[in-house]
């Protein structure tokens, strides 16, 4: 007999899955929002983490209105537009995903475990 449960958690542990995705690129402008095979560069890392059975909520972390809509339409959360700071040149990935995860905790929103899915890798 095939039984299924929700492995929506990990032994108990919550998981937060991040895409960063900032609209400021300059060596390819607009990458995130750019098609690959027919789908925006920034979907695909969503449908990967949607599609994880372990992965309690996913989010998009941007400070671009247009990728923040690209997530919504792809099922991610986006709760906030990055502010400028974090999303220039020299901003590391780091405070971006921090930032993320701070925000959800101020809002009642703890998580045991962070996945970070760049679209580009």
């Amino acid at each position: 007999m095939l039984i299924l449960r929700n492995f929506s958690m990990i032994d108990d542990q919550s998981v937060l899955a991040i895409v960063p995705a900032r609209g400021g690129s300059k060596g390819l402008p607009g990458k995130n929002k750019r098609p690959l095979r027919g789908k925006p560069l920034v979907a695909w890392p969503i449908g990967v983490a949607l599609g994880a059975v372990s992965v309690d909520k996913t989010i998009c972390t941007t400070d671009d209105p247009e990728i923040r809509d690209i997530a919504l339409a792809y099922g991610a959360h986006a709760p906030f537009l990055r502010p400028a700071h974090l999303a220039s040149d020299t901003a590391t990935s780091i405070d971006a995903i921090l930032h993320a995860v701070d925000y959800l905790a101020e809002n009642g929103d703890h998580y045991d475990y962070v996945v970070v899915l760049e679209p580009t890798s």
